[in-house]
């Protein structure tokens, strides 16, 4: 059972690096939410999908990624899962005819009303694990660090087309470049030798 309580900081590189510690602290949240959820409960990510298709009706797999935060292959088995499970209901989607959308059938969402009591509970010591005057704060900085990775995959698309367009732009400048090289030393083509003229002397 994970208890609350101050530790002595670990002095040292991982003492200072914030994916590490990161890292730890998810995993004493997860292993204070698994107690609380016990072992027939939902996981995190299940329970996530659960509330978010709980905001919408018929939501694609592209909006559930946007708002769980779950990459789109992992998404992908975990809605397939959900859904033999009976805790997910798949129709098709009435914006995108290729795309499937899914809803909460009635057993998850009754399974999602028995879970929020247990996500509200573990969420309450992880955050008696911080004094009061930080947790807000805590809460806060979660909340930016969450919409830095929400922002990444724009982000990363905004890069990777400007570095095409960079590349196109090098590409052409170097071909002009190239083709002014080329002229500059092709040998002068011979201009056309001028025919004296004849001067014609009348005879008086």
């Amino acid at each position: 059972m994970v208890k609350s309580g101050k530790a002595a900081r670990k002095v040292g590189p991982l003492g200072t690096s914030p994916s590490h510690l990161m890292h730890r602290a998810l995993q004493l949240a997860l292993d204070i939410y698994s107690e609380e959820m016990g072992p027939d409960g939902l996981t995190q990510r299940q329970f996530a999908v659960l509330e978010a298709a709980s905001l919408k009706a018929g939501l694609t797999q592209t909006e559930l990624v946007r708002m769980t935060g779950i990459d789109r292959s992992t998404l992908a088995d975990l809605v397939t899962r959900m859904t033999a499970k009976g805790l997910l209901e798949r129709e098709r989607s009435t914006l995108d005819a290729r795309a499937k959308a899914v809803r909460l059938s009635p057993e998850g969402a009754a399974r999602l009303e028995a879970a929020r009591p247990l996500v509200e509970t573990a969420d309450k010591r992880i955050m008696a694990l911080l004094p009061k005057g930080q947790r807000d704060a805590f809460l806060a900085q979660l909340a930016e660090l969450a919409a830095a990775a929400d922002a990444a995959p724009d982000a990363a698309k905004a890069e990777a087309k400007a570095a095409k367009k960079a590349a196109k732009l090098a590409e052409k400048e170097a071909k002009k470049a190239e083709k002014a090289a080329k002229k500059a030393v092709r040998p002068a083509k011979p201009g056309k030798a001028k025919k004296p003229r004849l001067k014609v002397v009348e005879v008086a």
